[in-house]
């Protein structure tokens, strides 16, 4: 078995070196700069992820010229696309998420057009297997899981306006912000946070990963974003929460749904985080806003009042039933009195 993979690992790393050859002599020089760089920021090497001055010159090889940020992008979808191996797809996939977090807008401009018509599944991951071995079994659900994340973390900042960690406006800011969008808005945007956040629940079973130093920078890195999404949820249900009065029973049965599904991933997430990212005040907001909706929601069902204002035949009522017109009627059968629970 250690021979088996010590003819793995050297395998892998002639591979590796005939990549990066083969682009050093590609002769179109802008692009076999940056296939380089990209090659190595995503070896075969599982000791751990790509260093900081590799990202960095993955980085920095993307800017310049208006092909380079293309050529950057194109060379790592080419790399996740073409490898059977997780280790190089969750590297390549990491190297992704550093473009999200802190590259030059014109990578994260052509990130997020790629390809060019868009798409919910664009990075294509979702039946991305390896049998090889068992680790390979796992980590290939590790490299499906973290596509996914990373897929739905560019559907949130489409639908926000803003990427995640790229927004530097105070909270006090973004409160004024928020205090002038429509109710419809507001829960709009809380439930694409709620998916992103859902996804992350996702996480595979094989938490254990969690000791190689690759998978652990991984979940450091979305661990940074789903605190960015805590905070965006928690400004938005606190605008909610001020303006709960004026709910209608629509908008309270969204609001409450919403908090009842983002309650439910809370346990895999503390399983995920550990302490990392407890945030214990987010989830009691998020538990005493739904009670409170639920009770909101109640008073206004108390109070759909029928009243009998005929003894014929057929007697009508006016329902104070919000779901009807205030004019509207409805028939009911004879009774004496009636009793609305």
């Amino acid at each position: 078995m250690a021979q088996q993979k010590r003819l793995k690992t050297f395998t892998q790393n002639l591979k590796d070196k005939a990549s990066v050859i083969a682009a050093v002599l590609s002769p179109k020089r802008h692009v076999s700069s940056v296939r380089v760089h990209v090659l190595r920021a995503t070896t075969h090497a599982l000791t751990a992820p790509p260093s900081e001055e590799t990202i960095a010159a993955v980085l920095a090889v993307g800017q310049g010229s208006d092909r380079n940020p293309r050529a950057c992008i194109d060379a790592i979808m080419d790399r996740l696309h073409h490898t059977r191996s997780p280790t190089v797809a969750l590297k390549c996939l990491f190297t992704l998420h550093n473009v999200v977090v802190k590259g030059p807008f014109t990578l994260k401009d052509q990130l997020s057009c790629y390809p060019s018509y868009g798409g919910h599944n664009f990075l294509n991951l979702s039946t991305f297997r390896n049998d090889s071995d068992v680790e390979s079994v796992e980590l290939s659900s590790w490299v499906r899981w973290y596509a996914g994340v990373l897929e739905q973390s560019l559907t949130v900042s489409r639908v926000l306006g803003y990427y995640l960690n790229a927004y530097r406006e105070s909270q006090e800011s973004k409160k004024i912000i928020l205090s002038n969008a429509s109710n419809a808005d507001l829960l709009y945007k809380v439930e694409a946070l709620l998916g992103f956040v859902e996804q992350i629940s996702h996480v595979p079973d094989s938490l254990h990963l969690q000791r190689n130093e690759l998978v652990y920078e991984v979940v450091r890195l979305v661990g940074e974003d789903y605190r960015s999404v805590q905070v965006e949820i928690l400004l938005r249900v606190e605008e909610l929460v001020e303006r709960m009065e004026d709910f209608d029973v629509g908008e309270l049965n969204e609001l409450v749904g919403y908090l009842g599904r983002l309650e439910e991933t809370q346990e895999k997430l503390v399983l995920l985080f550990v302490n990392r990212k407890r945030n214990s005040g987010f989830w009691d907001l998020v538990q005493k806003t739904k009670v409170k909706g639920m009770a909101k929601k109640r008073e206004i069902e108390g109070k759909w009042l029928t009243v009998v204002v005929n003894t014929g035949a057929a007697e009508l009522t006016r329902s104070t039933n919000p779901f009807l017109d205030p004019v509207q009627l409805s028939p009911v059968p004879r009774v004496d009195f009636a009793t609305v629970r």
